[in-house]
């Protein structure tokens, strides 16, 4: 059977000719929309290798065309991470690289917004104070606290709350503070609290969102807020140690065996 020029064109979508398939989730502008519609064809799919090379697929072009469409974050992300990598110690480099690479790969979050912003650049300052040790020491928890502080208080107060901000601002206090106890405190049991306040989460978020074809939230409430408490209490004691260790030092200047 002989199918006509017209009848031809017609069995496709306006815009979309032979040979050619849209995808709706490169363009589609809500990040969360996007997000939950490759989820839910992955579940779909069940989770064939076919499926997961095509989720992947679909993510990879979609992170590109949004920092693309996003140039100017992408510029500030580059720029800021550079100066970082500068700074930072040789074999810590790894990790600003590791930074990088999340926050092109999800400047879609930002939605309609085309810069960081102030409050971004410095959650990504914070994310990246490990890789800084060995220029600031003992002021890492110092700065980590006043960072979470001081960008939450900013996105606030000037109306630039994004997605990205607050997954960036998580993902930050998870990396950093995993870091910094692993490397830091000797007490077993904040150890174990830091694990289950940040890692943990993170975990179950994720098994969450792949499992029910969607993202999910992380809980978070106003008035119960362990992960801030631990921030708190793992800075106050980095700080209480150092000013023993310095007592220590006055004291034996001071009175020399």
């Amino acid at each position: 059977m002989t199918v006509s020029e017209g009848d031809r064109l017609d069995a496709f979508p306006a815009g979309v000719t032979a040979g050619t398939v849209r995808d709706g989730v490169l363009d589609e502008p809500d990040s969360r929309a996007a997000t939950d519609e490759l989820l839910s064809t992955l579940r779909t799919s069940r989770y064939t290798p076919t499926a997961w090379s095509r989720f992947l697929a679909r993510a990879t072009r979609r992170s590109v065309r949004q920092a693309l469409h996003h140039r100017r974050a992408l510029l500030e992300s580059t720029v800021l991470h550079a100066g970082l990598a500068a700074l930072a110690d040789p074999r810590h480099r790894t990790w600003v690289a590791a930074s990088w690479l999340l926050t092109i790969s999800h400047l879609g979050m930002l939605e309609n917004r085309r810069t960081l912003g102030v409050a971004n650049t410095l959650t990504l300052i914070r994310a990246n104070l490990p890789a800084l040790e060995n220029r600031l020491g003992n002021a890492v928890p110092i700065l980590a606290l006043t960072t979470d502080w001081l960008d939450g208080r900013i996105s606030r107060e000037t109306g630039t709350e994004t997605r990205f901000g607050r997954q960036a601002d998580f993902l930050a206090d998870t990396a950093l503070w995993t870091w910094f106890t692993l490397r830091h405190e000797p007490n077993g049991w904040l150890r174990t609290a830091t694990f289950a306040a940040w890692g943990a989460s993170v975990v179950a978020v994720t098994v969450a969102s792949f499992a029910g074809g969607a993202m999910k939230d992380m809980p978070r409430s106003r008035r119960i807020r362990p992960a801030a408490t631990l921030q708190v209490i793992i800075g106050l004691r980095i700080v209480l140690r150092q000013i023993r260790h310095t007592r220590r030092e006055l004291h034996g200047e001071a009175f020399p065996a």
